[in-house]
């Protein structure tokens, strides 16, 4: 069994919640990109927390250690909380993922489609922001800077 960890930890930091799949057309990019924000916003407050996730295509098949191991390769290795794989849509989902995905529904339906669904989590535990698959986190970046400026 997985250790529990609360996120009382994470209070007064702003978060990007992530779920992340090493086989993923997206990897490389939000990996890259993901590593870079770290780098420039930890010392302000950022937080990055990583769910691998294999519910789509089998894109995270790998054990704890094998995807620790991968994201080191992108130099994210001890930046990122990287989490057990998790499901983040149906029954069995986290009950994180059921919790944003109510306060932060996606576009026609509140399911994750895709890896590397984002959420911004504000210093109060609040998600604020939800961005898709396809939504480079830099993009996200305007956001990530209001939230740790407050």
């Amino acid at each position: 069994m997985a250790n529990q960890v609360s996120l009382e930890k994470y209070r007064n930091h702003v978060c990007i919640i992530v779920n992340v799949a090493s086989k993923c057309g997206y990897t490389h990019v939000n990996y890259t990109q993901l590593v870079d924000l770290y780098d420039r916003f930890e010392s302000k407050g950022l937080k990055i927390l990583a769910f691998p996730c294999n519910q789509f295509m089998s894109q995270e098949p790998g054990t704890s250690e094998e995807i620790k191991c991968f994201i080191s390769g992108y130099k994210g290795d001890g930046k990122f909380d990287v989490f057990s794989k998790i499901n983040v849509n149906g029954e069995d989902a986290h009950p994180l993922w059921k919790y944003l995905k109510e306060k932060q529904g996606g576009l026609l339906i509140d399911a994750i489609k895709w890896n590397f669904t984002k959420f911004v989590i504000n210093k109060q535990g609040q998600p604020v922001e939800r961005s898709a698959a396809n939504v480079n986190p830099f993009d996200m970046e305007k956001t990530i800077v209001k939230y740790l400026n407050e």
